[in-house]
């Protein structure tokens, strides 16, 4: 039950103090072994760096260390909580960095809101690091944040809940579609909660060639005329989505939608406005613990393929499909960035996993755990950041 899993997790936490530890990869025996990891001779590695700054990737953990940094201003589905209460997340995160791609890192909290501190301490730390994860920002700080850091810093800056989310929701997506017999070009997709992972699949989708989103928000479609409020993010959004210009709330502008994508809240979506779709529509209901409408409600309703982002339903639309492959890509060949073609890339990777054959109402996007995904993706992003010229090897 979901209580026992909470009190579960919290006695292990308790146990544990803390999910994540540091190891010497060097074993330190006697004085020659001393000498080696410290002084003397430790002094080599430093000349070698100043010689050649590029000498950092070789002799130290730059090479696969990632930061995972946030200011816990939203974290899950608990919102505000602070840095502080933030950590556990951040550790996990790192768990899951270094069961699913081998990679090293470090969970670190900000105490602060202010943009220009939180860009002017990570940078100031940035040189430790081959990249830089940000999560659990939220919007629309955490766009400015991305932006000006991945300005100043020659290393991949990637805020998961924005393009992790995008990623693999558009792989899935795309099975989705080839399942129903429809495509990016002309599938009419409604996307419910304008805020950093809504926003980010937005522009996603839209680079992938999807022409018709519709977005929404607590008000309704985002278009001319919305009401005020809009932040500048999503005044940018109201221009380059919604081509039709059609106002109204959800319920409104999904009549005759081929898919609904929701990043918002539980119990938006009904299987009323389900029933207004168009034939065999795609239901994407991916609020997180509790779903803009559950599976059998959505099923029930005429919902051809249904994806959540829980574990306990077929097709979750899981993070951890997707940022641990796109780091190891990026680590790998030491890029500069993780650009638009990098992510594209790591989406197309992912969405070929799923065979003909093996496609369904139930398999639109690999399970978290198939071993063959970080390794696709990773060689996928990998190719791509060669391609455009962000790759250092």
């Amino acid at each position: 039950m979901k209580e026992d899993v909470f009190e579960r997790s919290l006695a292990m936490h308790r146990e544990m103090k803390g999910k994540l530890n540091v190891e010497c990869r060097k074993n330190i025996e006697n004085m020659g072994d001393l000498s080696l990891v410290y002084t003397p001779g430790v002094a080599e590695p430093c000349r070698a760096i100043v010689r050649d700054e590029n000498e950092l990737w070789n002799v130290t953990i730059k090479n696969n260390l990632v930061a995972v940094i946030t200011d816990g201003s939203a974290v899950l589905g608990l919102g505000d909580i602070g840095p502080a209460a933030s950590l556990p997340v951040m550790e996990g995160k790192s768990c899951l960095f270094k069961r699913f791609a081998g990679i090293d890192s470090i969970p670190l909290a900000v105490s602060t809101k202010d943009v220009d501190e939180f860009v002017d301490t990570v940078s100031k730390i940035a040189v430790s690091f081959g990249g830089i994860n940000l999560e659990d920002i939220s919007a629309p700080r955490c766009f400015e944040i991305e932006r000006r850091l991945q300005e100043k810093l020659d290393i991949p800056v990637f805020h998961d809940d924005q393009h992790g989310t995008a990623v693999i929701a558009l792989a899935a997506y795309k099975n989705a579609l080839r399942l129903t017999g429809r495509s990016l070009e002309d599938s009419v997709l409604v996307i419910n909660g304008a805020g950093a992972a809504g926003t980010s699949i937005a522009r996603y989708f839209l680079s992938a060639g999807v022409k018709n989103i519709i977005m929404c928000d607590i008000n309704g479609a985002l278009c001319d005329g919305y009401p005020d409020g809009l932040n500048p993010a999503q005044v940018e959004l109201a221009k380059i989505t919604n081509p039709e210009h059609r106002r109204g709330t959800l319920a409104e502008v999904i009549k005759g939608a081929d898919a609904f994508l929701g990043v918002s809240r539980p119990g938006l979506l009904t299987g009323d406005m389900v029933r207004t779709m168009a034939k065999s529509p795609v239901v994407f209901a991916m609020a997180n613990p509790t779903p803009e409408i559950f599976p059998d409600e959505a099923l029930a309703a005429g919902a051809a393929v249904v994806a959540t982002g829980r574990s306990d339903f077929p097709n979750q639309v899981n993070n951890c499909l997707g940022f641990p492959g796109i780091f190891r890509g990026a680590l790998d060949v030491r890029a500069r960035r993780i650009n638009e073609e990098m992510k594209l890339a790591a989406s197309e990777a992912l969405a070929s996993l799923v065979s003909d054959a093996e496609l369904s109402s139930e398999y639109i996007i690999p399970s978290a755990l198939d071993e063959r995904v970080v390794p696709a993706v990773a060689a996928a992003v990998a190719k791509a950041a060669r391609e455009t010229g962000v790759a250092r090897i």
